[in-house]
């Protein structure tokens, strides 16, 4: 078959999935369960060309794609078709062939959606990282299966346990490499438990692949006979999607206060934002945080549609009686369900993302769902050496890429969560402020929790 007669029955077959003259069908497209994934792993392991062969074998690529992929390899002078261009946008990563930014693709099957990023794998964008993994449900790292377990390995290891990703799948690649041998899998997957255990993983998968090849990535290798598990997309079809935001206590950050009195209601006022935790229905009594003003949802409006209840992540409107001092960055709660913390001492996990280093005694803005404060740094417990898993106590600084646990002094105290109760409510973000550039990303924790990693 040419080149070009299948990028079109590629084009074809992913527009056929949603038939234009049925309205039924479109409306299940959008109803799908969505499933967000991060790739993560050493240079040259593979991640962009897995995720082309997944977009490729799945028969997610349009025939502009692939007309634009195979000018590029062109130039690049590959024989062949390097998928791995089909993530790596940027004109310096096809150039360098390497993964500079967190590229992002959109996919469907007949039975899920899916976000996929590809993360860099250098140590220098281990920032682009955690930005790329912080909303996924699954992580997958790759591994050459010629390396094994490098130090990348345990890096990207840590901070998808640091960022609490229910699922991890260790995707043991270029096994064509290595004439699919079943020891080197068992090896690399020996050790790779060790580590999981440590880091206290909820759940990990193991899959040996070759993606250049498509072994076992969306069909079962024929190389492997001995690997009796599923293919990559069929696991990532039906890994539980873990949809545990509405059991959350009810969280709801007002970003926008609205004015709806009327003669009818004169005392109503509505605010808008973002459900962030939890759900919250009509008839339910609320308190305002720091207010402790008492109110109930009179309704709720979803843009023009009103509603009876609103769910973690809808973006919604609450109207509601009596409250009338209630400004942004104020907290909605459900009356006596599990209240938030309210400090101004704070203790983060941050991932350091900014050329200046942070130090103590250095001010910085916070932004905090809706809510904005200024901090100050007072203390630097330790910064992480992921590639040993070990904590470095005495140090002065926190450099660009690092991990470190720190305790910072808000101007007005936060209503939080702890990370690992509510991504959402337990994440916030440092900001400079002379230059107003994101410099940090903190994940609130307490002592026990973050002295666990300390292995």
């Amino acid at each position: 078959m040419s080149h070009q007669n299948n990028t079109t029955s590629l084009k074809t077959s992913q527009n056929s999935a949603v038939p234009k003259d049925d309205s039924q069908a479109v409306i299940g497209f959008l109803d799908m369960e969505l499933l967000r994934v991060s790739t993560a792993g050493s240079v040259d392991d593979g991640k962009s060309t897995l995720i082309g062969r997944l977009l490729y074998d799945s028969k997610s690529i349009f025939e502009d794609q692939m007309i634009a992929v195979q000018e590029a390899s062109d130039r690049l002078g590959n024989d062949e078709i390097n998928l791995a261009l089909l993530t790596d946008g940027l004109r310096a990563e096809r150039e360098q062939g390497i993964t500079i930014d967190v590229a992002y693709r959109y996919f469907a099957t007949p039975k899920r959606k899916f976000i996929i990023a590809d993360t860099p794998g250098h140590i220098e964008y281990t920032r682009n990282m955690v930005t790329g993994a912080s909303t996924a449900d699954v992580a997958i790292i790759l591994i050459d299966a010629r390396l094994g377990i490098v130090e990348q390995t345990k890096r990207h290891s840590y901070i998808a346990s640091l960022l609490q990703i229910p699922d991890v799948i260790l995707a043991v690649n270029k096994m064509d490499l290595v004439d699919f041998s079943e020891e080197v899998y068992n090896t690399i997957q020996a050790e790779f438990e060790v580590i999981s255990k440590k880091l206290n993983f909820k759940k990990v998968h193991f899959i040996p692949i070759s993606a250049k090849n498509g072994d076992n990535v969306v069909e079962p290798s024929q190389n492997m006979s001995w690997y009796t598990g599923q293919p990559l997309l069929d696991l990532l079809e039906k890994i539980p999607v873990h949809n545990t935001d509405n059991e959350l206590a009810p969280r709801f950050p007002v970003q926008f206060v609205i004015d709806s009195s009327s003669e009818s209601h004169p005392d109503s006022k509505s605010f808008a934002g973002r459900v962030s935790g939890g759900v919250f229905s009509v008839g339910d009594s609320l308190l305002a945080l720091p207010s402790n003003k008492l109110s109930v949802i009179k309704a709720i409006h979803d843009g023009p549609t009103e509603i009876s209840v609103a769910s973690t992540p809808q973006s919604v409107t609450l109207v509601l009686n009596g409250f009338t001092d209630i400004k942004r960055g104020d907290m909605l709660v459900r009356l006596n369900k599990n209240y938030p913390k309210y400090s101004s001492s704070i203790s983060l996990q941050v991932c350091w993302l900014n050329e200046k280093p942070l130090r103590v005694g250095e001010k910085y803005i916070i932004q905090h769902t809706t809510d904005e404060t200024h901090a100050i740094i007072t203390d630097i417990r330790y910064k992480v050496n992921i590639n040993t898993l070990e904590n470095i106590h005495d140090v002065a600084s926190v450099l660009m890429n690092d991990i470190a646990h720190i305790t910072i002094k808000t101007l007005k105290p936060l209503k939080y969560d702890n990370y690992s109760e509510n991504r959402i409510t337990g994440s916030l973000i440092l900001i400079d402020e002379n230059t107003f550039n994101t410099v940090g990303a903190g994940m609130i924790v307490t002592d026990e929790e973050v002295y666990s990693y300390n292995i």
